[in-house]
């Protein structure tokens, strides 16, 4: 079994031909694009570092397919150790790219479908699992990558899939034949799409109901497909990138921050060997529960936990070089910020301490769906507080400050130098750099990224719902000690 180097991964996306458009635009090499370059280096990222003998014990695993060493990406867990260890990877990962790694979807699709295609041949005696098992393989032994596309556009909020006047806003099956089906719809929000091997389409953020078995659906189709148009976002951050002279003054200047794009399915064909779910409505639920333990606990109890790792080092860097990092205010900030994290990642450590296989006899494991809400919800409030944090640390300066080339420019390089200056003993250019770092966080698309993961509403509810019995019991141990009879 061979691993990719990181050449041999954008080498094989070269080859690719997607059909993608940004800022109006037919985008002819994605991988020289400037926009998508930063996903192209983060993804290759993580290839450099499934190679590199300091990052093995969590980089790597053991196929529990094929016995052979594979990359972790493509690993399905199979006990809490391969949880925490996956944990550990997304901790390490976001700390060395500064945003998204643009795989953990497409792993955790990989994980979910693993254990929900074995529901549902244990319980209605499909094949699902063993087409997905023969898919995995073939991921495995090419050591590809895949993204979840999973996100619907929803149209009205308040009509199910069937109530729609445009029931293409519901990704749904058009037409079922002897070798495959043919979809359309469109999934919104994909971190990343064009710079992966294979799309693993998921089901609506939705338990679905009898009557709404056109959509679903999961299946698996490579990047490129016929059919399928990718619509990449482009706001302030991207018409920085695109226009920039030296990506040196961009902040993140390798990795960038998130980019997302539309993925328009226009009447798909996809083979029945790809298809993993089709119609089983009562076997959505599981699949939204068991991805909302591992995104939750993985994205943001993990990844964000290392994005603040990043947010505070510069926020306490900004205020050494502002000179005040000793000031008690400043203190007590840095410390706010620390407690914010340490929640976050404890929260994420026990969601993994308390996994446990499901279905019993699949084989996979998963966090605990409560502590990994509870890591989810921490995030949500806490990460916007720690940038906030950090931009009042700061200063106006995050936001107001002049462009990098200025300090180039014979007119007004001096100016810059002598009134962009903090302490004397750090150059301005270096008080600069870590300002434009901190924008990304403090007035940029990395807060919103928080929101990206799935709404607040969502985690709330599914909280409330996987309490029901908590609270039932909570309520028993209250009215025992005082004395209440019912």
């Amino acid at each position: 079994m061979t691993l990719k180097t990181p050449q041999q991964y954008v080498d094989s996306i070269e080859k690719l031909k997607p059909k993608v458009f940004i800022a109006g635009e037919r985008v002819e090499n994605i991988v020289e694009h400037p926009n998508i370059k930063p996903v192209i280096n983060a993804v290759a990222k993580t290839y450099e570092m499934a190679l590199d003998p300091r990052y093995e014990d969590f980089g790597m695993a053991t196929s529990h397919l094929t016995g052979e060493k594979i990359s972790r990406w493509s690993h399905v867990p199979q006990s809490i150790d391969d949880l925490g260890k996956r944990r550990q990877m997304n901790v390490v990962m976001a700390q060395k790219i500064g945003g998204c790694n643009y795989r953990c979807a497409g792993t955790e699709a990989l994980q979910v479908l693993a254990a929900s295609t074995y529901d549902m041949d244990q319980k209605l005696g499909t094949e699902y699992s063993k087409r997905f098992n023969s898919f995995l393989r073939y991921m495995q032994e090419n050591d590809l990558t895949a993204d979840m596309p999973q996100t619907d556009a929803k149209g009205d909020r308040t009509k199910r899939p069937l109530e729609q006047e445009d029931p293409d806003l519901y990704l749904h099956v058009v037409e079922k034949r002897s070798d495959g089906i043919v979809v359309r719809g469109a999934k919104l929000h994909q971190v990343g799409p064009m710079a992966c091997h294979e799309h693993i389409v998921a089901p609506p953020l939705i338990p679905l109901r009898k009557g709404e078995e056109d959509y679903a659906l999961s299946f698996a189709i490579p990047n490129g497909t016929e059919g399928l148009t990718y619509i990449c976002q482009y706001g302030p951050i991207e018409a920085e990138r695109k226009a920039a002279e030296s990506i040196g003054e961009l902040g993140i200047p390798e990795y960038g921050s998130l980019l997302t794009a539309m993925l328009v399915f226009d009447d798909v064909f996809v083979p029945w060997e790809r298809v993993f779910m089709c119609g089983e409505v009562e076997f959505t639920l599981g699949i939204l529960n068991r991805l909302g333990s591992m995104h939750n606990m993985l994205c943001r109890g993990s990844c964000k936990v290392g994005l603040m790792d990043l947010v505070i080092g510069a926020a306490q860097t900004i205020a050494e070089y502002n000179g005040i990092s000793r000031a008690a205010h400043v203190i007590d900030k840095v410390t706010e910020m620390l407690r914010v994290r340490e929640t976050t990642e404890a929260c994420a450590q026990a969601a993994v301490q308390n996994g446990k296989e499901d279905p019993i006899g699949s084989g996979v494991y998963f966090p605990d769906l409560m502590f990994s809400l509870a890591a989810s919800l921490n995030t949500h409030y806490g990460f916007s507080q720690v940038a906030l944090l950090a931009a009042d640390l700061a200063g106006g300066a995050v936001v107001t400050m002049p462009s990098e080339r200025e300090l180039q420019n014979p007119e007004t390089s001096q100016y810059v130098k002598k009134y962009l200056k903090g302490v004397a003993s750090v150059p301005t250019e270096n008080r600069m750099r870590m300002l434009k770092f901190l924008q990304h966080w403090a007035a940029g698309p990395q807060v919103a990224a928080v929101y990206d993961e799935g709404s607040l509403q969502v985690s709330l509810n599914a909280m409330r719902a996987s309490a029901v019995a908590a609270l039932e019991e909570k309520k028993k141990l209250a009215k025992e000690l005082a004395g209440v009879k019912e």
